[in-house]
């Protein structure tokens, strides 16, 4: 779609219903298909969803609903038809053939809002190579121009097609690609070890679920945060306290149902910040009416990303639009140890920081350590990282009861030997 044009593009949306969903689970998906086509820069026109068992293998439509579209299309000046499934390349070609107009398929659609929303180096590495996976396989007339960034001489083999050169050159750059996204990966990874000692938290959900709103909200942080599909792709990381312990907190891409596989393998790097999390966040959109459906939709991405066996606070956002205090209430019977919050308007989230203290609290032990009294710098560091709970002074030395969070214990053991402290631990 052509996000950089003012106008925006008329599109018709394609969606069935039949064997595996029924007509009111394929309108709220068309619904969302229309979130994806208004944040690509398109405008709906049209919905048009058609019961089916399965799809035509040829032209995922039936003939007379696919004679209908092409009706429809050159009565209306439509730019573009969106289907809420992937096509194949046949479908594609046969669909685009009867209608006479661009044609794109769900994937397709997601790849290209990515293409506009890439910022850093590493989401457009990550973002080109997911979509040169998803196009080699069909690729038809559309990409011809690349072999002129080639350059001619050398570039063809006897006899080859110019289709055929520009699949290796796809190939080329694909592979250029991954090895670009490792060496990144590499100095990703130098990053994240530097922050190994500290709680990492990462803030998971479907698209549009509130989770950079809610960062900006529990760091104060001024994450970019906009209610539509996809406002955040690269991970960002914030630092915040919670009681004296630092916690790491990550914003990540959101998930979506039928979030292409390429997608998913080529930001292999942003789902590290997932995978290698202390804590999941999971936050839910509980205004919407499907909310159970996205929670499936996430679990099932977690499960695939092997990110699933984490420990997950449940959290429910956008409670301000949800006016049935009983249906409220009925749903924090269902999931008791979920938290209900407002990122926007700040309501619950002390909830959140009380259920991260309790789990910090679980790596806190108690103990007890003698210092001699010239060494203030050992109280002042134990005054600064644990929670001094008793503190007792003779003629020599400060007699310290505390706990402390067992990652602090190693670093206090090299502190009193560079200070020449012989005392043990106990």
């Amino acid at each position: 779609m052509n996000t950089t044009s003012k106008q925006q593009e008329r599109v018709i949306l394609i969606g069935l219903y039949g064997q595996d969903i029924d007509r009111i689970q394929a309108e709220e998906y068309i619904d969302e298909l229309e979130l994806l086509a208004d944040t690509a820069g398109g405008l709906a026109v049209q919905k048009i969803l058609q019961n089916r068992l399965r799809p035509d293998p040829a032209t995922f439509l039936g003939k007379g609903k696919l004679q209908e579209l092409s009706e429809i299309v050159k009565a209306g000046d439509i730019d573009a038809v969106i289907f809420d499934d992937d096509l194949s390349a046949t479908q594609a070609r046969n669909i685009e053939k009867a209608v006479e107009t661009k044609v794109l398929d769900r994937s397709g659609l997601i790849l290209d809002i990515f293409a506009s929303r890439a910022q850093t180096a590493a989401s457009k590495t990550q973002v080109e190579l997911a979509q040169l996976q998803y196009l080699l396989p069909r690729l038809t007339r559309y990409w011809t121009h690349l072999s002129r960034q080639k350059g001619g001489i050398g570039t063809k083999g006897p006899g080859e097609t110019q289709i055929e050169t520009d699949r290796r050159l796809i190939a080329q750059r694909i592979s250029t690609l991954k090895e670009k996204l490792i060496k990144l990966e590499s100095q990703r990874g130098v990053q994240r070890k530097s922050r190994s000692d500290t709680l990492r938290t990462a803030l998971v959900g479907y698209t549009n679920a509130g989770k950079s709103s809610l960062m900006n909200a529990l760091v104060d942080s001024n994450v970019f945060a906009e209610n539509r599909l996809f406002a955040t792709l690269d991970s960002k990381v914030r630092r915040f306290t919670v009681n004296k312990d630092d916690v790491l907190l990550s914003d990540t891409v959101g998930f979506i149902r039928k979030l292409p596989h390429n997608l998913i393998e080529s930001f292999k790097s942003t789902l590290d910040e997932i995978r290698e999390a202390d804590i999941l966040l999971h936050v839910v959109d509980v205004s919407s009416h499907v909310f159970r459906d996205y929670i499936h939709t996430v679990d099932k991405t977690l499960l695939e990303i092997k990110a699933d066996s984490k420990p997950v606070i449940l959290i429910f956002n956008k409670v301000d639009r949800v006016n049935d205090s009983n249906y409220l209430a009925a749903l924090k019977t269902e999931f008791p140890d979920a938290v209900f919050v407002s990122a926007i308007r700040s309501i619950g989230l002390d909830s959140i920081n009380d259920r991260l203290k309790s789990i910090l609290e679980e790596n806190y032990i108690y103990k007890e350590l003698h210092v001699p009294v010239k060494h203030q710098n050992i109280v002042s560091y134990l005054h600064d990282v644990a929670d001094i709970q008793k503190k007792e002074y003779d003629e020599h030395q400060v007699h310290l009861g505390f706990k402390i969070n067992k990652k602090h214990l190693g670093q206090l053991k090299n502190l009193l030997k560079r200070s020449e402290i012989t005392e043990t631990i106990v």
